[in-house]
Formats: structure tokens, C-alpha cells, sequence
């Protein structure tokens, strides 16, 4: 039409190709808006058959409460009681009633005395035994059994009481020392033992130091197999070599006589208050009134 129209390779080239990649991206885009016009579709398709789905569903009917069906319950089971109760017979319930001998009865009517005796009779049920305390310390207790043992063999007139008590503080330590036992054996229990077996084998014929010693520590022996902590004991600190049969039958004959009272002593608290009791009055007056 008269233009004049200049045309090289390589603007030919590039404008085919930006030709080509504007089809391609028009295509995406056309592929792209279908593709989202199907995603929208579809989900509206979904939440339309979701909410066709929910309506159709039937809410089922609420069950009464718990409260009304315990109350229901309740009315029937009061209801089926009261039934039962008018069907059974009414009969009085019986009710024990305390009896009295007819002799006391008669007795006390005849005095005139019903007030008085159970007046008496309530005041004796509550009156409880007497309780006799009795206190002494482990040196005074001692020196009880020492003031006995002197008191005892009179014919040893150079014997004292610290005498003794040294023959048992020595057995005893060494006891402590050597490692068989690990307390102390003195309390004042185990004293009153020591006494209840020296009272009855302690003769006052004695009239030799080494043989009131010799009997002394078979008791001692004795009251540690019996009384101590420890489940055996040696017997050396005890007995003599030269006495050891002597020591063995006086052994026996403690146990052949005594052994009811050692068990009385640990099983009746009234008849440990009267050993202790007298443990604790065999004190020298003249030391006591001393001591106050």
C-alpha cells in the first residue's frame, strides 16, 4: 500500500520467539483460570453436599436429667415399702428390761436399805488400788546391798560396804572393758535382782572374805546370765579356778530354789514393790540420818 517495510533475521528471530512464549503464557494463563474455575467448582460443590448432609441428620431426643430419674426412683422405692409395711402385721418390738434377784430384792426391801447399798456398791467400783511410789537412785541401792551384805556375815568384822560395791563395779567394768556388753549392768532393777538372790544364798555363817566373795559373784553370775543384755557372758571375771566346783554347785542349787522367784520378780509388780522396798531399808540408820 506504498509502505515501505524493513524485515532483518534477527529482529524476525526474536519476535517469533517472544511470539511463541506470549502464546505459551496466554495458554498457561487460559489453563490456569480453568483450573481454578475447577477448584472453585468442586469446593463449592462440597460445602453444599456438607450442609445438605447436616440438615438431613436428626438431633436425637435429650434424656431427662439425673436428678428427675433419682427422684423418680425414689418415689417408686417409698411407694413399694409402704406397701409392704401396711401388708405386715404391727407387733410391738420387745424390750429387755433388768431383772434383781428376788432374794436381794427382799433382803434390801426388809431393811429398807436400797438407796444405801447401791450407794456403797458404785463407791467401791470406783475407788482403784492404792499405788505405792518408791524411789532410789542406782548409789543409794548399792549401798543398801552393801549395808546388807555387812549386816548379813557379822562375824567379818573388817568388812564394808564399799567393799562390795567395789567387787561389782570391778565385774562390771571389766566386763565393759573386754567388750561383752556394751552398757552398764547397774540399774536399780538388776539391783533388786542382785538382792533377791544374795538375800536368800548369803548365809550368816560365813566367816571369810575370799568365801562371802566366791558367793557373791555366783550370784552376780547369775543376775548377768539372766538379767543382762548380752546373750552369753564369760566366766572368768565370775569364778575362781581353785572354786570352780563350788562355784558350779551353788550354780545349781540358786536355780533349783530360786527359779520361781526370778520369774515371779520380772511377771508381779507388787511383789518387785516389796523386794525394792526392802533393798531400800536396809540402809544403816546412822548413814541415812547422815545423808539428811
Amino acid at each position: 500500500m506504498g509502505t515501505v517495510l524493513s524485515i532483518s533475521p534477527a529482529t524476525k528471530k526474536a519476535s517469533i520467539m517472544d511470539a511463541e512464549v506470549a502464546g505459551d503464557g496466554v495458554k498457561n494463563d487460559k489453563s490456569l483460570k480453568r483450573h481454578s474455575m475447577f477448584v472453585s467448582l468442586s469446593w463449592k460443590k462440597l460445602v453444599a453436599s456438607s450442609a445438605k448432609k447436616s440438615a438431613k441428620k436428626v438431633t436425637p431426643n435429650p434424656l431427662p436429667a439425673p436428678s428427675s430419674q433419682v427422684a423418680h426412683l425414689n418415689s417408686e422405692n417409698i411407694r413399694k415399702t409402704h406397701q409392704t409395711e401396711e401388708k405386715k402385721p404391727k407387733v410391738p418390738i420387745p424390750v429387755p428390761v433388768p431383772t434383781v434377784p428376788k432374794q436381794n430384792n427382799e433382803a434390801v426391801a426388809q431393811n429398807g436399805r436400797l438407796s444405801s447399798v447401791q450407794k456403797q456398791s458404785s463407791s467401791l467400783s470406783l475407788v482403784s488400788p492404792r499405788r505405792i511410789v518408791i524411789q532410789a537412785s542406782t548409789g543409794e541401792l548399792l549401798r543398801c546391798l552393801g549395808d546388807f551384805m555387812c549386816r548379813r556375815c557379822f562375824k567379818l568384822k573388817e568388812l564394808n560396804s564399799g567393799e562390795v560395791i567395789l567387787w561389782f563395779r570391778n565385774i562390771d567394768r571389766t566386763l565393759l572393758l573386754q567388750g561383752w556388753q556394751d552398757q552398764g549392768f547397774i540399774t536399780p532393777a538388776n539391783l533388786v535382782f542382785v538382792y533377791l538372790l544374795c538375800e536368800d544364798t548369803v548365809a550368816d555363817s560365813i566367816d571369810s572374805a575370799a568365801e562371802l566373795q566366791g558367793t557373791f559373784q555366783t550370784c552376780l553370775y547369775l543376775a548377768y546370765s539372766y538379767m543382762g543384755n548380752e546373750i552369753s557372758y564369760p566366766l572368768k571375771p565370775f569364778m575362781n579356778e581353785s572354786n570352780k566346783d563350788v562355784f558350779w554347785e551353788t550354780s545349781l542349787r540358786i536355780i533349783n530354789r530360786m527359779s520361781a522367784k526370778m520369774l515371779q520378780l520380772n511377771a508381779d509388780p507388787h511383789f518387785f514393790t516389796e523386794v525394792f522396798q526392802d533393798l531400800k531399808n536396809q540402809r544403816d540408820s546412822n548413814e541415812s540420818n547422815l545423808d539428811r
